[in-house]
């Protein structure tokens, strides 16, 4: 037997090991390389930042390619013994089909134990060092927020529109200052602008200028809106410093630890129940439980690959590629739907999220109860 759990284990082992280093670089890093090359070309941030900024991501990702990985390899390999007809030959030898995936248990607990430690440790850290990462390009190079026909609302109380972007040169440009409450207190248009950096301060020289102030009491009344003086040339001042300590003091629940998460659960449930610390409450704790629903994808997906390799009974690595890449989708598509549900706390985002692993682990024991019977 122990030949045998050494050569199941082995093969399944490394296909995994292959399957989530391909499935990381080809689905995660390829994308986030392709748009961070823009920042690396065009706007000069230095590579080790770009680097960096991608291994932050490395471990977020991993939460998703070691399940798809450890499945694609059960299928593969599952496929294969049943193809060549080895399971027969094991079965024959009084190995029963439950006792031959004892290897997939133990490696399956160790895929759940591994996404359980990204998930609650390492990817939260990560994220957060992303978000500095990015902060760092944006403080040091603010060129890289800017984008033709795109909002920028990175800088606290300012939201800026360029319609198109040439270098350093900005055109049609359109600036939008918020009070506190995001309601627009004035709007400043030009037709070309030009960035410059100073310490932590950007200064947006603008070029026929026009200015138009609302009423502070009243900024939705457009009956009160102030024409304002058309200007040829002038300097719009932003402070960098602002958007750092936004950033720093801000923190998505993505980006906290599970202690932290139950702790500002903790105070919400404490403070006086209003839609909104409803909806906060909802964010936190599904946050905390799609972090452990996660981490049980392996377990989930390896329970209905076996059935499904043996019952397929086919060795071609492109039928095992196909079947995977089909209970993937099905799986993530499936957990998105409960995230999806997140500002409606009525549902249950929280327990939604567990749907898929209900379902997955159901069906599949289900699916393998009758495969170990015959």
């Amino acid at each position: 037997m122990k030949l045998i759990d050494r050569y199941i284990g082995r093969e399944v082992l490394l296909t995994t090991l292959f399957g989530v280093a391909v499935l990381t670089f080809v689905l995660v890093l390829g994308n986030l390389f392709k748009q961070l090359l823009d920042q690396l070309v065009t706007h000069g941030v230095p590579l080790e930042i770009i680097l960096s900024a991608m291994a932050y991501i490395i471990p977020f990702s991993l939460t998703y390619t070691i399940p798809w990985g450890f499945l694609t390899a059960v299928l593969l390999v599952f496929g294969k013994l049943s193809g060549e007809n080895e399971l027969t030959a094991f079965r024959s030898c009084g190995v029963s089909i439950t006792r031959m995936c004892a290897p997939l248990l133990c490696i399956s607990l160790v895929c759940v134990a591994i996404c359980l430690w990204i998930n609650l440790d390492v990817a939260p850290r990560a994220q957060d060092k992303m978000k500095g990462t990015m902060v760092r390009i944006a403080t040091e190079n603010p060129m890289s927020l800017f984008s033709s026909d795109h909002v920028i609302d990175d800088f606290p109380g300012k939201k800026i529109y360029v319609e198109n972007k040439d270098g350093r040169e900005l055109k049609n440009i359109l600036v939008y200052e918020m009070d506190k409450d995001s309601n627009v207190v004035r709007m400043i248009s030009a037709k070309k602008g030009e960035l410059e950096t100073k310490n932590m301060e950007m200064l947006l020289h603008i070029y026929d200028a026009r200015f138009e102030q609302r009423d502070p009491d009243s900024p939705g009344d457009w009956n009160k809106i102030h024409e304002g003086i058309v200007m040829k040339e002038t300097v719009f001042s932003i402070s960098l410093q602002d958007l750092y300590e936004k950033n720093r003091r801000w923190k998505m629940p993505s980006q906290s630890s599970p202690m932290e998460l139950w702790r500002e659960a903790q105070a919400t449930k404490a403070e006086s129940q209003t839609p909104f610390t409803r909806l906060k409450l909802t964010l936190l704790m599904t946050e905390l439980s799609k972090r452990v629903a996660y981490s049980m994808a392996s377990f989930a997906l390896a329970l209905i690959a076996v059935p499904l390799a043996i019952t397929a009974h086919r060795k071609e690595t492109s039928i095992g590629f196909l079947l995977s890449f089909v209970v993937a989708l099905f799986y993530f598509f499936f957990t998105r739907l409960g995230e999806m549900e997140l500002l409606r706390p009525e549902l249950h985002p929280e327990f939604l999220v567990w749907i898929p692993n209900i379902v997955f682990i159901g069906f599949g024991g289900f699916l393998f109860r009758g495969l170990a019977r015959k």
